[in-house]
């Protein structure tokens, strides 16, 4: 397994920024949720009083016990309706000491005294968007440096709303999904593309490839446009959005969130306009649409399944005509270094770069 170091990325082991943790559809207020990201363990649950979603780190200080974990057997659980979930807090299954949505202690059933403040879970800045829940994770602990994951056409009545594809655990390191950013080489040979215009460009924590082209997995139905048009870009180091043109309007998003080093967790989903043109989703657009996102799932698992069986591309045999790999790969360094040391990175990678015989998408 290949890590951050062996890309020499920086000082962090895993990047700054947002990243997905989970579906709304999986948070619920009555079991919390137990989950594995950033090498450490988290408990993830929907407060029963406001709906809030919170995340804590798993264990609770007083014995190590997991708050989340699967537990049938605690009293804790069985008089609690079959949940820990209290309000907006949590029980430990094995003491009842009982945490809020800010990792405080507040109650200790069993004990008279002042509950000392050190009796405290880590609670983690999440948010809820797009149908997902979101963790901004920084190893410097510093508020999140720009807007979490959103879009204005997810409340549109004329959009068909997405239903994630949750692809699992790939066993690679996040440097090897990034590098698809700048892989202009690759568009025919994987995807069927003829791409007429390409270009990319790096600002500040966005990278951004425009495209066009005729695409062979990607099609409609009826046949549509035979030119499809991607404006895709990297919003930090693990989400990825693509608006989508020329066949059906629709937005692609992409994220991968860090396991452990060198694993992550992939999800996929695409938003659709209606298909009918409608100002209101018919049930015949919601089934055009799930069968669009099927086939840009299939373009998507083209990559996938190269990533699967790759080795780690260290230090790649890059030509001029591939795309701007390195400068690519200067932009992801920023998000595994300390915050002082961003502009470092974006002096040696900000502008737009063309590959060797393409045309400029822009131009």
């Amino acid at each position: 397994m290949a890590t951050s170091q062996d890309y020499r990325l920086g000082d962090f082991t895993f990047p700054r920024g947002w990243f997905m943790i989970a579906t709304s559809a999986e948070v619920n207020t009555h079991k919390p949720l137990a989950l594995r990201f950033f090498g450490r363990d988290f408990a993830l649950y929907r407060g029963q009083e406001t709906g809030r979603i919170v995340l804590l780190d798993a264990y609770c200080p007083h014995m190590k016990t997991h708050l989340a974990a699967r537990n049938d057997t605690s009293y804790v659980i069985i008089d609690g309706g079959g949940t820990n979930v209290e309000g907006d807090s949590i029980r430990c299954p094995y003491h009842a000491w009982r945490f809020g949505p800010d990792g405080q202690c507040d109650d200790i059933p069993y004990h008279d005294g002042p509950i000392p403040k050190t009796a405290c879970i880590k609670s983690w800045p999440v948010t809820e968007s797009l149908g997902a829940i979101w963790i901004w994770h920084d190893p410097e602990g510093g508020e999140p440096q720009w807007d979490h994951p959103s879009l204005p056409q997810w409340h549109d009545p004329a959009w068909v709303q997405w239903q994630f594809d949750d692809l699992g655990t790939l066993e690679q390191h996040p440097q090897e999904v990034i590098d698809n950013i700048c892989d202009y080489g690759h568009l025919g040979p994987i995807h069927g593309s003829t791409v007429e215009r390409y270009e990319n460009e790096f600002r500040g924590h966005v990278a951004t490839q425009r495209q066009c082209g005729p695409h062979r997995t990607l099609v409609r139905e009826d046949g549509g446009s035979p030119i499809l048009h991607t404006d895709t870009s990297y919003h930090g180091p693990g989400v990825l959005i693509s608006h989508l043109t020329g066949y059906y309007d629709s937005i692609l998003m992409i994220t991968h969130t860090p396991i452990e080093d060198g694993t992550i967790k992939v999800w996929h989903a695409l938003l659709v306009k209606s298909p009918s043109d409608s100002d209101k989703v018919t049930v015949q657009d919601t089934i055009a649409a799930r069968q669009f996102q099927h086939a840009s799932l299939l373009a998507f698992m083209q990559d996938f399944e190269v990533w699967t069986n790759k080795a780690p591309c260290f230090n790649g045999m890059f030509i001029p005509s591939d795309g701007p790999f390195m400068k690519a790969r200067l932009w992801y360094k920023q998000f595994y270094n300390p915050r002082e040391r961003v502009q470092e990175f974006l002096d040696q990678c900000e502008g737009v770069y063309v590959p060797r015989g393409a045309t400029a998408y822009s131009g």
